[in-house]
């Protein structure tokens, strides 16, 4: 387990609510779940495209500064541009069916749901199996400590909303990771107080899938 990992499985399960809360929608038009869905939406996008952002701005440089595989690391940046699209283009449809409420533009949105997902599952196994190993080497020296340190400078109200996301719904495994990884009261201060935002606004909408 990881923490790359913890965040992985947090996009997983939320394009997989997504994809199970998009199928009533086919069936009976319901313009304000779809709405609520389309909020969602937009927290999953937004968490993705920062996590990614960070690989792209400290891992990457640094890994190719250490004489990491050139090859793997342009096919990541490759991938990340391809899920970026994909998930513009699930953004797109998205904002269609919550304008509309139609079981037409539900059906089309379940699609590029599943499509958006399947990209991001490829690229993901991808940096799983084959760039993790190779960051293995580095997880003790100074130039990855200080990628940490920048991966971890973000405002209160970014990461407390990050961590109220990040456990919702987490399984017990990644629990006890991130116990052993973040000391307890802060990602329960962080969540709590600086998480509002996303316990009222977006938690509710799973829990009513």
């Amino acid at each position: 387990m990881t923490m790359n990992r913890l965040i992985h499985d947090a996009v997983r399960r939320d394009l997989t609510r997504l994809e199970l809360a998009l199928e009533p929608l086919e069936r009976r038009g319901d313009r304000p779940r779809a709405l609520d869905l389309q909020r969602a939406y937009a927290n999953l996008r937004d968490e993705l495209t920062r996590h990614h952002e960070g690989e792209d701005r400290w891992i990457w440089p640094m890994l190719a500064g250490a004489g990491g595989d050139h090859e793997l690391l342009t096919a990541m940046e490759s991938e990340h541009h391809a899920m970026a699209e994909a998930l513009a283009e699930t953004a797109v449809a998205m904002e269609r069916v919550a304008g509309s409420g139609l079981t037409t533009d539900a059906t089309a949105a379940r699609v590029s749901v599943v499509r958006t997902g399947s990209l991001v599952e490829q690229h993901f196994v991808h940096e799983e199996r084959d760039l993790e190993p190779a960051l293995v080497p580095f997880v003790e020296s100074p130039e990855w400590k200080a990628v940490e340190k920048k991966l971890s400078r973000q405002p209160p109200r970014v990461a407390g909303r990050f961590f109220a996301w990040l456990t919702d719904g987490m399984t017990e495994e990644g629990r006890t990771f991130l116990r052993a990884t973040v000391p307890t009261p802060v990602v329960t201060v962080l969540a709590r107080v600086f998480g509002r935002s996303y316990r009222r606004q977006i938690a509710p909408v799973w829990r009513a899938s």
